[in-house]
């Protein structure tokens, strides 16, 4: 915003400060208007500065990411690492922290990841923003048969070959769009992520566009229909559960108005029928994006723990007022 008297007000953030809002005169330098909001303890100094990545998808896509590397010393010893997956899909992770609220809790995260020693990869797959037009509106993507879901698979492919990083112990973690990539990369490629945690993700096309399918019935030809349902349903998640061998941490509130809490109900049965491990973390009350603080600290903390169990990290005791995740019998 610019007020009257030529001041630019706006938020201000980089890679080891988080957003505050700041000021800008004519003639002057920049002043942080909520610096001495930040706490004293803040671990300023600690945090990482990632580093801009590319690696090539199946099909030769190039492929943009932010690289978290831990630098402390391991003794040799490769790293267990993480993948995020952003949701939207039409956004664009940063090189610091992020101009939205949902994406700046998840480049807080990867910082916290990292400082509990994983190597984390954010993923700028295609369908996302600031690579072009192209990039950002693909053929065959999504319910019309997940090409960017390459991306995925070829970071996780480029963490691999990583030296510093093991290749049994790679996760994958993201919400909304990123959950739902989080489901395929485990029920495609179990043999490449160890472990994952999807928050609120969709995990059948064929029921999320129900009632598209149903309003085209009355307007294409049936046969053509028919076809878009099968390649829907070939993209999504639960059409491979025959695969899926990796546990997984499913994230939901119940009363979620953009992903319906039904999505998750049905692969949780699913997976139960096929004997695939997995935990449950539901939320009353709670939508979407998650309103209070209090639900994204225990989610986040739930995800830490989580990927600490299940890549062999040592295992770090839980907040006595954060629920644990209830485990699958």
């Amino acid at each position: 915003s610019v007020t009257g008297d030529g001041t630019v007000a706006f938020i201000a953030a980089g890679a080891r400060t988080p957003p505050l809002p700041a000021v800008l005169k004519t003639g002057a330098t920049r002043q942080m208007v909520g610096a001495a909001e930040l706490p004293a303890d803040f671990p300023t100094a600690s945090l990482l500065v990632p580093r801009p990545v590319t690696f090539r998808a199946a099909d030769g896509v190039l492929v943009h990411g932010q690289l978290f590397e831990p630098t402390a010393s391991t003794g040799g010893t490769p790293r267990a690492a993480i993948i995020y997956v952003h949701g939207g899909p039409p956004r664009q992770m940063l090189l610091g922290w992020h101009y939205w609220e949902y994406y700046a809790n998840s480049y807080a995260m990867n910082q916290y990841l990292a400082s509990r020693g994983y190597v984390v990869l954010s993923v700028n797959y295609r369908l996302g923003i600031g690579y072009g037009h192209d990039y950002n509106h693909p053929s065959r993507a999504g319910a019309d048969g997940a090409a960017e879901y390459q991306d995925v698979k070829a970071g996780g492919e480029y963490l691999r070959r990583l030296p510093n990083v093991d290749p049994r112990r790679i996760g994958i973690y993201g919400g909304s769009y990123g959950g739902y990539l989080t489901a395929l990369a485990l029920a495609r490629n179990s043999d490449l992520f160890a472990a994952g945690v999807d928050l609120h993700g969709v995990h059948d096309w064929t029921a999320d566009l129900a009632s598209e399918f149903a309003a085209a019935a009355g307007r294409y030809e049936h046969d053509d229909v028919a076809r878009a349902r099968k390649v829907a349903w070939q993209a999504s998640p639960v059409a491979s559960i025959a695969a899926w061998r990796s546990p997984v941490l499913l994230v939901h509130g119940d009363d979620d108005r953009n992903v319906p809490f039904a999505q998750t109900v049905d692969l949780v049965r699913r997976l139960d029928a096929a004997h695939v491990p997995y935990e449950e973390l539901v939320i009353p009350d709670e939508i979407h994006g998650f309103l209070r603080h209090a639900t994204w600290l225990t989610v986040d903390q739930a995800t830490a723990d989580y990927f600490d169990r299940m890549l062999a990290r040592p295992v770090r005791a839980t907040s006595a007022n954060s629920p644990s995740p209830s485990r699958n019998r």
